[in-house]
């Protein structure tokens, strides 16, 4: 990989690790309690559970993927970022762009895609 593709690559991930944080911390500095007398109903209520349920799912998500761009962050540094952890092979530049964080090739990518599908 060239070195101008590898700091382009680091500069995107460094940027969404960024704003992963401020999400977190914009969620952790916001006051998220559900008080029964703010709500003149059940229905009122309940929708507000499910929006914070939500939320949690959400922020859930988002650190699963820093973890991931932090440990691509590391392999950069390693100096071992783009390699497929299947085959060994380069990952694509284009797929890297697409998705930083992509572990596998696109060709191992579809070949544990279809044996998930197949067990299920």
């Amino acid at each position: 990989m060239r070195k101008r593709d590898l700091e382009s690559l680091k500069k995107l991930l460094v940027g969404q690790r960024d704003e992963l944080r401020g999400n977190a911390k914009k969620t952790l500095s916001e006051d998220i309690h559900v008080d029964p007398d703010d709500f003149p109903d059940e229905i009122d209520i309940a929708s507000s559970e499910v929006n914070l349920q939500f939320a949690g799912r959400l922020r859930e998500r988002e650190h699963g993927l820093l973890a991931k761009i932090e440990a691509a962050l590391v392999k950069i540094e390693e100096g071992s970022y783009g390699e497929c952890v299947t085959c060994g092979e380069q990952i694509a530049v284009a797929r890297l762009r697409a998705r930083p964080v992509a572990e596998r090739c696109i060709e191992c990518k579809n070949e544990q895609e279809q044996m998930e599908r197949r067990t299920g």
